[in-house]
């Protein structure tokens, strides 16, 4: 069947309209600590149509797709001028990523990307960036707002023949406006490779602190894995001289293989919230999972309340995508009622959200019992929750 260029445009532009404007419901079922939603909130299928497509018909007569997008995940996320605001990895079909703002009246739906991506030059003199990813937004006491990141290059001692061999460091940006964003020199550390680095958003004795995961490889964690902290005296020029590990990889866990921050920490009357990911081995690959921890108000590198096991994992059709039985986060909003909105994203390909509050929060990562790494422990743990249950039976 033939069809008018005007024809097929309308079409377009109602079909993301309609996408954009759908709106979102809790699911029925709910756990008490958060409640998913139906709807992922962002997509590939989000992207405005005039970024994909030529709408000249001198040109584009037939008013293909001339650039694809092939999914919208990991995002940061901030609350600005009453608007929820994720800072979107976008990932073409050629596989580049880039950022661009998504904006949302309520934070669970209507979620509408701003007319142009962010643009991010590299450093003058620094190496160009080839992929750029998972920015971490943190509104800092210093009045700026800062966007942590990861740059990837391709490894320069690697041999001709692998293409796929890459160097990953901490990106960072910052702005007053959301809108116009200062690139400072990439963030230096003693470890090889830097991936998921998270602002604190407080000053440390006067000094910059960085949650960190030191890496000795590109993929591998290797000696390096863990959720690592460093103190740097001038961000506009950043360097860590010594990183403290203060979560590390433990056998059969779900952080086993690796483990990285999420979003920058919730200060609580109880102590700093934390929000990470946990990556184990299966027979059909890695797995990633969130977990929860919390760190002393008067020592952020001591951990005093670690759940056992996950706190959100991948659900349903959460669990296929580019990258399957993934998910992860770096994005979340405490708002002033007390809700939490936490982003996250779904086999690298889409994201939702899951709200839960500041009391609900709290009350899972201290009463629930932590992991004593044994059968026999989890075991005995079931146990004396189901005695203590005798009498309500």
């Amino acid at each position: 069947m033939n069809i008018t260029f005007n024809e097929r445009l309308q079409y377009i532009r109602q079909e993301y309209e309609a996408l954009i404007m759908r709106t979102n419901y809790p699911t029925a079922e709910t756990n008490g600590v958060y409640q998913r939603y139906v709807y992922p909130i962002l997509t590939g299928k989000h992207a405005p149509y005039f970024w994909k497509y030529d709408l000249n018909p001198a040109t584009n007569p037939l008013l293909l797709e001339r650039i694809g997008v092939n999914a919208a995940f990991n995002a940061g996320a901030i609350k600005w001028n009453n608007k929820y605001l994720l800072a979107v990895r976008v990932e073409g079909n050629d596989r580049k990523s880039f950022f661009a703002v998504a904006e949302s009246p309520n934070g669970i739906d209507n979620f509408r990307f701003w007319d142009k991506p962010m643009h991010i030059m590299p450093y003058p003199g620094q190496e160009p960036d080839t992929n750029i990813y998972d920015m971490r937004l943190t509104r800092h006491e210093d009045g700026w707002v800062y966007g942590l990141f990861c740059t990837e290059r391709r490894d320069p001692d690697a041999d001709e023949g692998n293409q796929s061999a890459a160097v990953a460091q901490c990106g960072i940006v910052r702005t007053k406006d959301m809108l116009t964003w200062e690139r400072l020199p990439d963030l230096k550390t003693p470890s090889p490779q830097q991936r998921n680095v998270v602002l604190h958003p407080e000053f440390v004795n006067g000094k910059y602190g960085f949650y960190t995961r030191p890496q000795d490889g590109f993929i591998e964690a290797g000696n390096g894995g863990g959720i690592g902290f460093g103190v740097a005296a001038d961000i506009t020029k950043a360097v860590i001289e010594k990183e403290y590990v203060i979560d590390r990889k433990v056998y059969h866990t779900i952080n086993e293989a690796k483990l990285g921050l999420g979003p920058h920490p919730i200060k609580t009357e109880k102590g700093w919230l934390h929000l990470a990911h946990g990556v184990r081995n299966t027979a059909a690959g890695l797995r990633y999972v969130l977990y929860v921890f919390m760190t002393a108000l008067d020592d952020l590198t001591r951990i005093i309340h670690k759940p056992a096991g996950y706190f959100l994992a991948p659900e349903g059709d959460e669990r296929v995508g580019d990258v399957s039985n993934v998910v992860f986060s770096n994005g979340w909003i405490a708002d002033d009622d007390g809700r939490v909105f936490i982003y996250y994203a779904s086999s690298d390909t889409r994201m939702h959200v899951a709200v839960s509050s500041i009391e609900q929060l709290l009350d899972y990562a201290i009463n629930t019992p932590e992991d004593g790494l044994t059968s026999a422990a989890s075991v005995e743990v079931i146990t004396k929750l189901v005695n203590g249950n005798e009498a309500y039976l």
